[in-house]
C-alpha cells in the first residue's frame, strides 16, 4: 500500500501539468515529422530502403520516453531534496526499494505516457510498421526502466537544478542526437562512425528501429543482454544510495 501511494503521488505530480507532460510532447512530435517529413523527408529520400520520414520516427518515439523519464525522476527528486519533504519518506515505515521504485515509476511512466501519444500521432501522420513487436516491447521497457534509474541518479546527486539542467543538455541530449536518430551511423565518415559506437544510445536506437522496420547495425539479443545488465546495475546503485541516505537527508 505504501508503495501504490508512493507511486500515484509521483502520477499525479506530473499529471497536473498536462500541457507541459502531454501538449508539449504532441507538439514536437509533430514539427518533427513535418519538418524532417516535407523539408528533408522529400530530398533524402529513402534510408536502408526506408521511407526516411518512417526511418526517423523510433527514434523520435525513444527520445520521447528517454528524456521525459529522465527529466521527471531528476526533478522530483531534487525538488523534494530542496522542500524537505524527502527527509519524511525517508524516515517514514517505507523500505528503500518502495521508495526507489515508486520514484523510478512515476518517471517510467510519464516516458510511456508521451511515448504511447507520439506513436497514435506518428501512426496517423505515416504508415509506421511494427516488424517485431516483442523486441519492441521489451527494448522499450528496458529503456525506459534505464533512463528512468538515470534520473534518479542525477536526481540524487544534483545540488541544484542547474545540476540537472547541465546533464540533460550537456550529456543526455548530445548522446541521443548523436546516437542515430535522424541518421544511419553507416553514412558517417570514419573516425565519426567507429566513435558512434561507443554511444550506448546508439544500441538503443538500433534496437528500437529493428522492433519497427526490421533493420538494424548491431546484434539485436547482444544488445538487450547488455542494457539489462547496465540497467541491473544502475538500479542496485540506486538502492544503495537510497539505503544509505547518500545526498538525500539533511
Amino acid at each position: 500500500m505504501r508503495f501504490l501511494a508512493l507511486t500515484r503521488r509521483e502520477v499525479s505530480r506530473f499529471m497536473k501539468i498536462k500541457g507541459q507532460t502531454l501538449g508539449a510532447p504532441l507538439l514536437e512530435t509533430f514539427l518533427y515529422i513535418s519538418v524532417f517529413g516535407a523539408a528533408l523527408g522529400t530530398r533524402i529520400g529513402d534510408l536502408d530502403g526506408i521511407d526516411y520520414t518512417v526511418y526517423v520516427i523510433p527514434g523520435l518515439i525513444l527520445m520521447a520516453w528517454a528524456i521525459n523519464a529522465f527529466t521527471n525522476n531528476a526533478s522530483s527528486i531534487l525538488q523534494q531534496k530542496f522542500q524537505r519533504s524527502i527527509d519524511d519518506q525517508l524516515s517514514s515505515p517505507a523500505s528503500p526499494v518502495q521508495l526507489l521504485m515508486a520514484f523510478t515509476l512515476g518517471g517510467f511512466l510519464r516516458g510511456m505516457t508521451i511515448t504511447v501519444i507520439t506513436f497514435i500521432v506518428a501512426s496517423l501522420l505515416v504508415d509506421l510498421p511494427v516488424e517485431h513487436v516483442w523486441v519492441l516491447i521489451v527494448s522499450l521497457l528496458l529503456i525506459g526502466f534505464f533512463f528512468s534509474q538515470i534520473g534518479v541518479l542525477v536526481g540524487i546527486r544534483a545540488e541544484q537544478f542547474d545540476d540537472v539542467s547541465f546533464a540533460q543538455t550537456f550529456i543526455l541530449q548530445p548522446l541521443i542526437f548523436l546516437g542515430g536518430i535522424f541518421y544511419s551511423a553507416t553514412l558517417l565518415p570514419e573516425p565519426y562512425q567507429t566513435l558512434t559506437k561507443f554511444n550506448p544510445v546508439y544500441y538503443m536506437i538500433s534496437v528500437v528501429r529493428y522492433g519497427f522496420l526490421g533493420i538494424a547495425d548491431v546484434n539485436i539479443a547482444i544488445s538487450l543482454l547488455i542494457l539489462t545488465v547496465i540497467t541491473a546495475l544502475l538500479t542496485l546503485l540506486n538502492y544503495r544510495l537510497f539505503a544509505s541516505g547518500y545526498r538525500l537527508r539533511a
